[in-house]
């Protein structure tokens, strides 16, 4: 038997009815006509998919089809293990911002000596405790990203200063690595499991019985995806949103209301694959802002355009045009992100193409309107 073959049976792929709802949700399919989760897998189940094939770099792995499709297919998955066995065969996809994010995440995993620290101007931490705040790759994106006024140093500043507020002193470490989302997504197990493994030391050695994050993508790959591969959890991951929500409705933290009118954006890691809807939106609501939703949101908010830092393209930046050009139409002052990949993916378009719409990150606007 083939390795693509081992994996339709593994992912019980070939349960494919060809209704071609997969294709008709996705929105890479949308642009790029070439791209078919469909014929992808048809192409496997005949035994012709192979793992050169640059169309498995294409997938945004937004669980758009899957959650849509009658069969339970997890395509998302299917493409991550095709992916596993491109990059042992070495074809890889077309790293973005030429690859520097992937140097920084496989030195990362090298054990470099790191100075992770060294934004936290304000606010208290602390090095042991009972929570600890998960920052991720924000300390790099400023650097990487400067031309767009990223700023994640600042947004990981406010979110230090919200959980004051909430009464928690975190735990922020040197010792923090990214947490090998990427690199598992790009058919790297390998490295991921590197970076997970030297995270769950650090976060052992912090004596954390909660871990916090404010990226979704590491907030579901710590709650899914170590699981999955390191057996059960001594934390338990939380997301900011829903701490902030807890302590709002306890009373421990309020905001001051400011009027005005906003859109929200569902980063897929947040909303599709881990189901986090409302507490996004009671948080908008208690700023005193009135939501207006756009005609894909929650279970269909499409995705941002791109994943992994991978294969940043023309149809990317389509996605993205559209996306912007939706949160536009719906009339609000603001289109509210709470994940730093989508602000700087929206940026970027907004940059480029010198788009008027305001795009504000959700801890940004709580920092500012917390008592």
């Amino acid at each position: 038997m083939t390795a693509v073959a081992e994996l339709v049976d593994r992912t019980q792929t070939y349960y494919c009815l060809d209704c071609g709802v997969c294709t008709g949700s996705c929105p890479v399919a949308k642009v790029f006509p070439d791209f078919s989760p469909r014929q992808i897998i048809e192409r496997s189940l005949y035994d012709l998919e192979a793992p050169s094939d640059p169309t498995l770099w294409s997938c945004l792995t937004c669980a758009q089809c899957s959650v849509r499709c009658p069969a339970n297919i997890d395509f998302p998955e299917f493409v991550r293990l095709m992916r596993d066995e491109a990059h042992h065969a070495g074809f890889n996809g077309i790293p973005a911002h030429n690859g520097m994010l992937q140097t920084i995440m496989a030195m990362q995993g090298q054990g470099i000596r790191q100075n992770r620290t060294s934004w936290v101007e304000a606010g208290t931490t602390a090095e042991k405790g009972e929570v600890f705040y998960f920052v991720g790759c924000r300390p790099y994106f400023d650097v990487v990203f400067r031309d767009i006024d990223a700023g994640a140093i600042g947004h990981a500043q406010n979110v230090v200063k919200i959980l004051n507020r909430c009464r928690v002193t975190p735990v922020v470490s040197n010792d923090e690595r990214c947490c090998g989302h990427d690199a598992l997504w790009n058919g790297d197990e390998a490295q991921f499991r590197q970076l997970a493994q030297l995270n769950l030391e650090t976060i052992a050695a912090s004596g954390a019985k909660r871990v916090v994050f404010s990226c979704p993508e590491g907030y579901y790959t710590f709650k899914h995806l170590y699981p999955k591969f390191f057996g059960e959890l001594d934390f338990e991951p939380v997301h900011i949103l829903e701490l902030l929500q807890e302590k709002l409705q306890d009373g421990t933290v309020a905001l001051e209301k400011d009027p005005g009118l906003a859109t929200y954006h569902d980063p897929c890691r947040l909303g599709r694959l881990t189901g986090v809807y409302d507490a996004p939106r009671a948080v908008i609501e208690a700023l005193g802002l009135r939501l207006v939703e756009m005609p894909r949101s929650r279970e269909n908010g499409v995705c941002c355009g791109t994943t992994g830092w991978m294969n940043c393209s023309n149809c990317s930046k389509q996605i993205q045009m559209e996306r912007l050009e939706e949160a536009e139409q719906t009339g609000a002052d603001m289109l509210v992100t709470a994940c730093p990949k989508c602000q700087i993916h929206f940026r970027c378009t907004k940059a480029a193409f010198d788009l008027k719409v305001n795009i504000e990150d959700l801890f940004d606007l709580v920092a500012a309107r917390i008592k």
